[in-house]
């Protein structure tokens, strides 16, 4: 009796490996808010996923201000979370800090590189998606001349802005009009402001503006709606914020990072290190559904699909900013 019991149990064990790893998966948001209708909504969405795939809960916290990161990231390790993602690059001198002293923890980063053994560092070629996005805001622009407007003013976000450039160019836009929001983190929830310096881009010809500057993005896309002009969204698919107004949605797949995440752990397949996410990982693409279906033609989709093959298989290279801090377009 007693050998049949423990042949059930190796049965058991070995039919359930789904369960071979400890998992209370948590997710720290950046400043903006977890529903910033971009980036950290991107994440959350990644984690709804997973949530209502496994049925495994996960805790989430959004801070309110930098003096937070510190606390609130060594609170869910002591408390045992596993794995603890942290939506945004400004999470890396803090968890610089904490990794090391919690060893058996897993932590991703998404938008900045940590280079610890119990650390995954989740990148983007945003300049990839950028330069997709920029051809067809060139493609689509009656005066040629397109718009730009990023957030806080870092390379992390010169990379998307110099990505563009160079895609608009490349399809014909014969001016990109480019500024950024501020240079502190205000720079990332200020609608209003965003929707001013949209309404500045326009005055001087700008009829596609593209916003990489999350919930600021949405002040540009309603100022671009209002007057009639197209605005492109980010990281999240923002077509639907104004339907029939947005071209199209730069998307970065901060979801599948997340959702990835959580599910390594849980099948004990996590693993540390560097993940770089372009075009060709389908890291970033562009956003096309029913809101945007009748403003993206047949011709402009066929350039881009081309776009991305070439870019995939190395025959247009793209230049990353963040490389040596210049845009040569």
């Amino acid at each position: 009796m007693k050998r049949i019991v423990l042949g059930l149990l190796a049965a058991t064990a070995l039919a359930f490996p789904a369960f071979a790893a400890d998992i209370k998966p948590a997710i720290i948001y950046d400043l903006g808010g977890k529903f910033d209708k971009s980036f950290n909504e991107a994440a959350y969405h990644g984690a709804e996923k997973f949530k209502s795939e496994t049925g495994i809960a996960y805790r989430d916290f959004e801070i309110q201000n930098d003096a937070q990161r510190e606390q609130a990231l060594r609170k869910f390790a002591e408390d045992g979370n596993n794995p603890i993602v942290m939506a945004g690059f400004s999470w890396a001198p803090t968890l610089e800090k904490v990794a090391p002293e919690f060893p058996d923890t897993k932590f991703v980063i998404i938008d900045a590189e940590v280079d610890k053994p119990n650390v995954r560092s989740v990148i983007f070629k945003d300049n990839e998606g950028s330069y997709i996005v920029g051809m067809l805001a060139a493609m689509a622009s009656k005066t040629k001349k397109v718009g730009f407007i990023g957030g806080m003013d870092i390379p992390l976000i010169r990379k998307f802005g110099c990505g563009y450039v160079g895609g608009a160019k490349a399809a014909g836009a014969t001016e990109v009009i480019y500024n950024m929001t501020g240079d502190t983190p205000a720079a990332w929830n200020d609608p209003t402001k965003g929707g001013e310096i949209a309404k500045a881009q326009m005055a001087q010809g700008a009829d596609v503006i593209y916003a990489a500057a999350g919930g600021t993005g949405v002040g540009v896309l309603q100022a671009a709606a209002d007057a009639g002009k197209l605005g492109i969204g980010v990281d999240s698919n923002q077509n639907g914020l104004q339907p029939g107004k947005i071209l199209t949605s730069m998307l970065k797949r901060v979801d599948v990072a997340v959702y990835n995440a959580f599910s390594d752990t849980k099948d004990d397949k996590f693993t540390p290190g560097f993940n770089d996410l372009g075009l060709k990982e389908g890291g970033v693409d562009y956003a096309m559904d029913e809101n945007n279906k009748d403003l993206v033609t047949e011709e402009m989709k066929a350039a881009v699909e081309k776009a991305k093959t070439e870019i995939a298989e190395g025959k247009i290279e793209v230049h990353d900013y963040m490389s040596d801090n210049a845009c040569p377009y």
